[in-house]
């Protein structure tokens, strides 16, 4: 039998492995983009043609290239970047796999001027869909110039399914702003079939999103700044009122280059929690430095995406980056004492020569424990200044009787300090004298304790000996009045008495407080109601989805739902929370898996952010007007929630409506 495997030509593998790095026009613009920016230019230019389908041009004032590197930079793997696999791992470039030109070179007709300084002339070299065409010498200026023509002309597939020319423009501006973000020091320009599109001047990093972003946003930035010795976050965040539903304002950058994180964009989000609506999200220029060492760019062939070394150490310092500069606007409380679950992270000391040592606490002291007095003190109840009154014990049982029975005295005599020695030994102020022998100390202020009180016989005050047991007072607190008497009003909400006062109350909001606490009170004792579906709902999950729900597997059951587990990211769900609409099960599901890949590892904290996220999902959908009857039972069920004035989104369940308003609006 004959053989059947065979080595594909290398034009063909070029152009299969092509449409990894180069599957738009955009990604063209993206690795020229940064190539430029590798050689050092101080300037570049980028110019389109038909959405980047016809024509691609990007012209640089960098270093240039020699004809020999200008012939080799076309072939795959090869690079200046890096010599061994090590560098990828200390890597301050964009580029280092070589492949960028190679697969641009293999799916369209590419042109490149080139000239290093100092020499007299450039180089011109052609290439062809992958095969070499040509080079020859050429006047050009110092730089590059790189022509690419007809992209995917030899791939009439993928052209065929290119997006429109006005999508790839809109595309091609989006990566051409994140490379101008990272890079302000650089001037860049863009042109549509040579009409100006955006001129970026070289500026500081805050005028370079001020020129990208527009004029809008200068007053909504707030800087952030935090240096670890893990990594350093820098940038800018938007004020919590500039939020929006349709947020394009939000970058994160990592060494230079723009990447995606779905799990350190949840830290920046959660530092806004409870400043802006569920459904905005905040602006954000966020650049992240950090060892390259401790970063691996290499993970994907566009890389957009990277992994770090101390990913949960990265997002606690971005989340306690953001929570700090919105502090400084007052938006937050400025300390946080919710430490529990979180990383230390050791502040970058730079040139420090000692290990500072970290604050301690004695949560046990206690300044009135009886260690903490000094018998040789006075005692501060009785002020016996300028008297000498030798037959005064000091000790514990004697003053503190002495004290207490003085103090009763003093109700019907006050005593004054300016008084005289009594001929018999004792002092007196004219009506109240001291012993001066025979009757004792402890005696004698129990007979005037007495005396004063058959004196003051029409006060109330009640004299307590100090022999009597202690009583704990008690704070009487009124009962709720609860809700009465409701009325549904059309949109979602209710009309109510309240302690007499008229109430408005929101059903959404209402419905979210009731299902976070049953949800919360179902995971704490695993006691859930499960509404078995009649056909099973079959999802197909990634593999970090279905093993991140799979490890969760108790606490989704607690809930209610009855899942199995299929294999290969199949899931057959089987059963649900009776409250949950069956047509809302996918997308509660991804209200867990989004609260089950938060860096929460306590358990209270972690069952609250559970069901928080259910209780949103199921709350959500149409609100239609309720019959009193269902009225009655919701706002029933409100009053016995722990917390009937808030949702566990932190908003006003109801609101009261004063007669001062009623009148103001009837004039």
């Amino acid at each position: 039998m004959a053989d059947r495997i065979r080595l594909l030509p290398e034009v063909v593998a070029n152009q299969i492995a092509a449409g990894e790095v180069v599957n738009r026009p955009a990604s063209v613009v993206k690795e020229m983009m940064e190539n430029a920016i590798d050689a050092g230019a101080g300037r570049v230019q980028v110019n389109f043609r038909d959405g980047g389908k016809d024509l691609i041009q990007i012209v640089d004032d960098g270093c240039g290239m020699s004809p020999i590197d200008a012939r080799m930079a076309f072939d795959r793997h090869a690079t200046s970047k890096i010599s061994s696999v090590d560098d990828i791992y200390a890597l301050t470039t964009f580029g280092f796999r070589g492949e960028a030109l190679a697969s641009i070179a293999a799916v369209a007709q590419v042109e490149l001027l080139t000239r290093q300084e100092g020499d007299e002339v450039g180089t011109r070299t052609e290439i062809n869909g992958g095969q070499f065409a040509s080079q020859t010498p050429v006047m050009c200026p110092v730089g590059s110039q790189f022509f690419v023509r007809n992209l995917f002309f030899n791939v009439p597939a993928r052209r065929r399914f290119l997006d429109k020319s006005t999508t790839s423009a809109s595309q091609i501006r989006t990566e051409f702003q994140r490379v101008a973000l990272c890079n302000p020091q650089v001037a860049f320009e863009l042109y549509d079939n040579n009409a100006p599109v955006q001129m970026l001047p070289s500026s500081s990093l805050a005028g370079r999103i001020v020129d990208v972003v527009g004029r809008h946003i200068k007053q909504n930035l707030l800087e952030i700044e935090a240096d670890t010795s893990i990594a350093r976050v820098e940038g800018f965040i938007g004020r919590p009122a500039a939020a929006k539903k349709r947020n394009t304002e939000q970058y994160l950058f990592a060494n230079g280059r723009f990447f995606k994180s779905s799990y350190l964009t949840s830290a920046i989000v959660k530092a806004y929690e409870k400043l802006i609506p569920e459904n905005c999200t905040p602006s954000y220029f966020l650049y992240i430095s950090t060892e390259p060492s401790r970063i691996d760019v290499n993970v994907h062939p566009q890389k957009t995406e990277v992994k770090f070394a101390d990913e949960e150490a990265v997002w606690q310092i971005i989340h306690a980056a953001v929570r700090e500069t919105l502090a400084k606007t007052g938006a937050v409380p400025p300390m946080d004492f919710d430490r529990e679950g979180g990383v230390e992270i050791p502040v970058l000391e730079r040139g420090a020569v000692y290990t500072e040592p970290r604050a301690m606490s004695d949560e046990s002291y206690n300044p009135f424990n009886e260690e903490y007095i000094d018998p040789s003190a006075p005692d501060p109840n009785i002020d016996f200044t300028g008297f000498d009154v030798p037959f005064v014990d000091r000790s514990p049982a004697v003053s503190d009787t002495a004290a207490a029975g003085y103090g009763g005295a003093a109700l019907g005599r006050p005593f004054r300090p300016d008084g005289f020695r009594d001929p018999g030994g004792g002092f007196s102020d004219g009506g109240f004298s001291l012993p001066a022998g025979g009757e004792t100390f402890d005696e004698f202020v129990s007979d005037g304790v007495r005396e004063a009180a058959a004196d003051a016989g029409a006060s109330e005050l009640e004299f307590i000996p100090s022999a009597a047991d202690a009583e704990q007072q008690r704070l009487e607190i009124d009962a709720d009045p609860g809700f009465t008497d409701p009325l549904p009003l059309a949109g979602g909400y209710v009309a109510a008495l309240r302690g007499g006062r008229l109430t408005v109350v929101d059903v959404r909001r209402a419905r979210e407080r009731i299902l976070y606490e049953d949800y919360l009170r179902m995971l704490s004792n695993g006691s859930s109601v499960s509404q078995q579906l009649l056909f099973p709902e079959r999802l197909e999950l990634s593999g970090d989805e279905y093993a991140l729900l799979e490890e969760n597997a108790v606490d989704v059951a607690a809930l209610g739902f009855d899942i199995d587990y299929a294999g290969d990211g199949v899931i057959e769900v089987k059963g649900a929370p009776a409250d949950l609409p069956a047509d809302a099960i996918d997308k509660m599901l991804y209200e867990l898996l989004q609260a089950f890949s938060l860096p929460v590892s306590l358990g209270d904290v972690r069952r609250e952010k559970i069901a928080l996220a259910l209780a949103r999902g199921a709350a959500r959908g149409p609100m239609r007007t309720l019959t009193r009857e269902e009225a009655a039972a919701l706002l029933e069920r409100l009053a016995e929630t722990d917390n009937q004035v808030y949702s566990p989104s932190g908003k006003a369940v109801f609101a009261e409506i004063l007669p001062e308003e009623i009148r103001s609006k009837l004039g």
